[in-house]
């Protein structure tokens, strides 16, 4: 059922909706950025019924195999496309995937905030348990008008930290978009200090429009206070818990920034 494997690769989870065709084609571009193969992985249930029940199932992965591959190869970037079709729940085969991967990517049509109690989920189980840098991704509703898709980061005083801030950099570089650093420091003078903690990254990426707002608070605590509109938050492993109160059902009022993608960057 599947091609050759070649390692390291960007992995994404096809399900055959739309949601991960428009993950598929994000992964495309970053296996490019990273000069990685590009690993599509559709699952199908570990027993059937019968006999019929089991070719249905393969048919749907691979018809959904093909069309995110039509959609990847349109695109034209220069990366090696292979497919896997493997047996068992989607969660648990991509965490078992992501031991060697470069980034796991799933698509959402949104994380109910019941979700992990009542029915689970593939994003919320991948972003918890992932061993790679985890990035769940929405489609983009057509917006009128000059809007700005930012990039949001934490910057604060954890050591850790500059690996997270140095991913919402690059992503920032490859996908020609701000960012907004939002500072968390225990400083006298938070809005002098977030500039000083900036400086080597506006030298390192001098392409990326960089905006400090030194607003206290993580990622989460400032989407929920703020309506500007967000393409991609970028967060560390200690908040992937915080997932479903970013990536919310489309037009629930709880949730202020249910179009925004997240990347959960291993530490």
């Amino acid at each position: 059922m599947s091609d050759r494997r070649i390692r390291p690769a960007v992995i994404v989870g096809i399900d055959g909706s739309q949601a991960a065709i428009h993950a598929a084609k994000w992964a495309a571009d970053e296996a490019a950025s990273r000069g990685v193969s590009l690993l599509m992985l559709a699952t199908i249930k570990a027993t059937h019924p019968s006999a019929e029940d089991y070719h249905r199932d393969v048919a749907h992965a691979e018809a959904s195999l093909h069309t995110a591959r039509l959609a990847v190869e349109a695109m034209g970037r220069a990366i090696k496309v292979e497919t896997d079709i493997l047996r068992g729940p989607p969660g648990a085969i991509l965490v078992s995937e992501s031991d060697d991967a470069e980034m796991i990517c799933v698509g959402s049509a949104g994380i109910d905030r019941y979700s992990r109690a009542l029915l689970g989920s593939t994003a919320t189980e991948v972003a918890e348990k992932s061993l790679c840098p985890v990035a769940v991704i929405r489609s983009q509703p057509d917006r009128p008008g000059p809007d700005i898709n930012w990039i949001v980061v934490e910057v604060n005083d954890a050591p850790s930290r500059d690996i997270v801030v140095d991913q919402a950099m690059r992503e920032a570089q490859l996908r020609n978009l701000p960012v907004l650093a939002i500072g968390n420091t225990q400083s006298a003078s938070p809005s002098h200090d977030l500039d000083n903690r900036l400086s080597p990254w506006r030298r390192w990426y001098p392409e990326v429009h960089i905006y400090p707002v030194a607003a206290g608070g993580s990622v989460t605590h400032f989407l929920n206070g703020h309506d500007d509109l967000v393409s991609l938050a970028v967060v560390g492993a200690a908040d992937a818990g915080q997932l479903a109160q970013i990536v919310g059902p489309q037009d629930h009022p709880v949730f202020r920034h249910a179009e925004s993608s997240v990347l959960i960057v291993r530490e």
